[in-house]
């Protein structure tokens, strides 16, 4: 039986556009520049979260679900996805502009990669002045025009750009182009895969003036080439209560404003909680046992926890969960 709040060690990921604000805004321990990426939970094969809590300490998330299967992560969970972990949960650092890209779906990720697909949102934690995420087309393309476009390195004449600011979140389908804008700070919450088709980069090299490879052709079959204004997601911001974000098939995101004292009941879910911290601390316990979620960190509840108390004296929590 495991039933205590479950710690992870972030995974860094150094990326070519990555930034410093996962050390300076979230205090990750990291020792270097130009890390883009902490993997706060994952599944990933090559990437698999280890413990760092508890009685569990040093074991992998792999692992642990295997030992305690539906106890973990919910009964209808492990009978679909075995010892396979369902989600990517990530802190992103956006220094330069990430390239633009997408993601094929379920079944186009089978039959290419034997992987998922790759469904995704974005939470807005920190944007400086003018900073911009690009989401969809501005307006309907065929194939035909998408390639002159792009042959021509006109691409990004025909991407649809919006300003955010901190509290913004937005639902990134499977085929929808897209890029994390300079300057900003964001939680991602998505499906487990890896599996990214690059359609542009920005004309930039690395250190060794090599260009990072293209999918143009793979890209072709994944695109969704119609402008969709179905990415803006709104949600209230009722202090101590969880107001939906998202919720698709693949996962529910909850934001959670926490002041005082509340209690979770969980017992009707069948499914593992996560909660990822925006802003300010807040303390978690379940069944006596209590740690400590400060911003820019991520914590799991196993689903076999029912009652979970919350304390905070102002934190922000995202509440993650499969329904």
């Amino acid at each position: 039986m495991i039933n205590y709040p479950i710690k992870f060690k972030p995974i860094f990921q150094e990326k070519i556009w990555g930034g410093n604000k996962l050390r300076d805004l979230l205090n990750k321990d990291i020792a270097v520049d130009g890390i883009g990426e902490s993997w706060e939970i994952s599944g990933v094969k090559g990437h698999i979260s280890e413990v760092k809590n508890g009685s569990e300490a040093g074991k992998n998330l792999t692992d642990l679900i295997g030992e305690y299967k539906a106890g973990l992560v919910g009964k209808r969970i492990y009978k679909q996805f075995g010892n396979d972990f369902p989600l990517l949960i990530k802190f992103i650092d956006a220094k330069t502009d990430l390239s633009v890209q997408l993601h094929p779906n379920d079944d186009l990720a089978r039959k290419r990669h034997n992987s998922f697909g790759k469904t995704e949102m974005w939470f807005v934690m920190q944007a400086d002045k003018g900073a911009k995420l690009n989401v969809g087309f501005k307006e309907d393309l065929d194939k035909k025009e998408y390639l002159q476009y792009l042959e021509e390195g006109k691409i990004t004449e025909l991407l649809n750009f919006e300003e955010v600011q901190q509290g913004d979140s937005v639902f990134i389908n499977t085929g929808k182009v897209h890029a994390i804008g300079a300057g900003v700070l964001l939680a991602e919450i998505q499906q487990t895969s890896d599996i990214t088709y690059r359609i542009y980069d920005w004309d930039r090299v690395d250190s060794e003036g090599n260009e990072r490879e293209l999918h143009t052709a793979l890209a072709l079959d994944a695109i969704d080439f119609k402008k969709r204004d179905d990415f803006k997601l709104t949600y209230d911001k009722k202090e101590n209560e969880s107001s939906e974000v998202a919720s698709c098939q693949y996962f529910t995101t909850n934001y959670l404003p926490v002041k005082g004292n509340i209690e979770k009941d969980y017992s009707r879910l069948d499914s593992f909680v996560i909660y990822m911290c925006i802003e300010g601390s807040a303390k978690i316990t379940l069944e006596k046992n209590t740690e400590i979620l400060k911003k820019g960190e991520s914590i799991l509840l196993p689903a076999l926890a029912n009652d979970v108390m919350l304390a905070a004296e102002n934190a922000e929590l995202l509440e993650i969960y499969i329904n």
